[in-house]
């Protein structure tokens, strides 16, 4: 794996600081791999270029503003981040990180006056104890919290209410109950909107939802220890067994996946791994359930390490929707491999070249690309 195939100079002007209005409005590089053809359009057409026989699957979690100013108890300040996708290993605790130093046993208080107490510390990584439900936490991160935007967004002009509004998907899921939430946004699903759903609908196109609560480690830099041991950092994800079946359906019927976005590829096909039949390359849905509509809701929860980098034999994704991401990164090996997987005549960092002579948008708030 030699990441300077992985890079590439991107010109500050390509830099998305603000998503455009409507964020549907965004602009679409669509890539066929069979046969080498380039269009560019906007991704309100998103329809247009869906194949009739196709269908979506999108990740419905939720950012939570978990990036919050605490006092100390000396009366100093500090900005914690909780790592709201991350299990602490014990009830009522969660792991954080912190901007500047605190101490084992000390205690961070909230504006409302609610504090949470540091138990133990792993050099970067605090454990903070609470004596309430995650419920509030999540209800206080919501109140007082700044969403954890990355640090390329750090000059965005956009004010916190924007932020929140902004750095969100159309159709995220509330928290309030959940065990986790995302510390990071699914980037490729924030550019639809009701007008291209309604499109869809239109075209036959049916969409369900997956589960996987993002973590910082989605923009971190490539460590040599992943790529000695080809593992990442760990994600936690949940898929209801009904979205299972009627993604077997689908998958039987000989429909074309269409994911939206790198969490989504890497939870279906973390999941094909753990949860497929040898027999039928189906999933195996876990429980019984007679009647997904009404009995209660199951669900396959699990974690995933997976590092797609290529070569990769993708299992469950055909179509691939995606945003322009960071050098070097494991979301950019990923795409690669998806594109060495459809045989593609180019490299990424060939059609990303060609994107940025094209004017689009990079990162987070930046404009689509369609891998068909």
């Amino acid at each position: 794996m030699n990441l300077k195939t992985y890079d590439y100079i991107l010109p500050k002007s390509n830099l998305a600081l603000t998503p455009t209005v409507p964020r549907d409005s965004s602009r679409l590089f669509v890539y066929d791999t069979k046969t080498d053809e380039i269009v560019f359009d906007h991704f309100y057409n998103l329809d247009r270029y869906l194949p009739k026989n196709s269908f979506l699957v999108l990740n419905n979690t939720k950012v939570l503003p978990a990036r919050v100013e605490m006092k100390k108890e000396n009366g100093g300040k500090v900005i914690i981040l909780f790592l709201v996708n991350t299990p602490s290993g014990r009830e009522e605790s969660i792991q954080a990180m912190a901007d500047r130093k605190i101490n084992v046993g000390e205690k961070l208080f909230f504006p409302n006056g609610e504090f949470v107490k540091a138990i133990s510390q792993d050099e970067h990584i605090f454990v903070l104890e609470y004596s309430f439900s995650k419920a509030k936490l999540f209800q206080i991160l919501e109140k007082y919290g700044n969403m954890p935007i990355p640090l390329y967004l750090k000059k965005t002009p956009l004010k916190r209410d924007e932020l929140i509004e902004k750095y969100q998907t159309i159709f995220a899921r509330a928290p309030v109950g959940a065990r986790f939430a995302s510390s990071a946004a699914p980037t490729a699903s924030l550019h639809f909107t009701d007008r291209v759903f309604e499109k869809l609908d239109e075209k036959g196109i049916k969409r369900y939802f997956i589960t996987l609560h993002v973590g910082l480690g989605t923009f971190a830099p490539l460590t040599e220890e992943n790529l000695t041991e080809k593992k990442l950092h760990e994600e936690y994800y949940e898929i209801l067994e009904e979205s299972l079946h009627y993604i077997n359906i689908m998958k039987s019927k000989g429909k074309k996946l269409v994911a939206v976005g790198t969490t989504v590829t890497r939870t279906l096909e973390s999941a094909y791994k753990n949860f497929v039949t040898r027999e039928s390359h189906r999933f195996a849905v876990p429980s019984k359930v007679k009647n997904f509509h009404t009995s209660p809701p199951h669900s396959v929860f699990d974690k995933t390490d997976l590092f797609i980098f290529p070569p990769y034999d993708f299992k469950m994704v055909d179509v691939l929707i995606t945003n322009f991401h960071l050098p070097k990164s494991s979301l950019m090996m990923l795409v690669e491999a998806f594109l060495q997987f459809k045989k593609s005549k180019r490299s990424l960092v060939d059609l990303y070249n060609v994107a940025i002579r094209e004017n689009f948008r990079f990162y987070s708030f930046g404009d689509a690309m369609l891998i068909l």
